[in-house]
């Protein structure tokens, strides 16, 4: 079994990264096969509205029609058996890669027809276990009511698409430089940043290692 984590943040070796990476070692305690992909290695662009996958007739067969480096990991996605995403919240959403990752990963997918047994829109993705982990500066309380509808709505779509149940983790609170003397950020209380990071940290990574163990079940 192959499970893929895919890295939406432009740092490899901090807060999300760590997740994922954390995420994919439970993966593997459960005998699957692993690899991490950091979208910021890559150029690409999001959907182009080209609607080559909606084209009657079309071969597209819910991968995006539009080549560029997205392409290979597209395919890479849909040949694996589980997906582990994992994005930090800038501005009140995941980094623009995540969207656009997520915009080429799910729309070739949704038809525009409805399936006369359900009701509802079709879809050509194989069901899929897929997890979502978000990392944020924010702390829970305010967290979950500013971000928690961006959240349901992005693994709504993913739960639609991919008849999947997405399990989720968000990092609250986390430390967004080591040594937050070296910048202008008085805002911060950086003592409070890392006592919270000391605190909880190893435990969200047991966490998210638990949510890359039980991915597959």
């Amino acid at each position: 079994m192959k499970v893929i984590a895919i890295n939406g943040s432009p740092r490899k070796n901090w807060n999300t990264a760590i997740m994922l990476q954390s995420a994919l070692e439970g993966a593997k305690a459960d005998g699957a096969e692993t690899e991490l992909i950091n979208l910021y290695d890559y150029e690409y662009k999001g959907c182009v509205s080209c609607l080559s996958c909606k084209r009657k007739g079309s071969q597209a067969n819910g991968l995006c029609a539009y080549k560029d480096a997205l392409t290979t990991i597209l395919e890479k996605c849909k040949e694996a058996d589980a997906l582990i995403l994992g994005a930090p919240i800038y501005f009140g959403d995941v980094t623009g890669m995540m969207r656009s990752f997520l915009e080429r990963f799910l729309f070739p997918s949704l038809c525009y027809q409805v399936d006369p047994a359900t009701g509802a829109l079709k879809t050509l993705a194989a069901k899929k276990p897929i997890g979502f982990i978000y990392t944020m500066n924010a702390p829970n309380e305010w967290g979950e009511t500013a971000y928690g509808p961006m959240c349901y709505q992005i693994e709504g779509s993913l739960a639609a698409i991919y008849g999947c149940t997405v399990k989720s983790l968000k990092v609250y609170n986390t430390c967004q430089v080591k040594n937050y003397a070296d910048y202008d950020m008085d805002y911060f209380d950086a003592e409070a940043k890392h006592k919270y990071r000391d605190e909880h940290f190893e435990e969200d990574k047991q966490k998210a290692f638990e949510l890359g163990k039980n991915i597959l079940n």
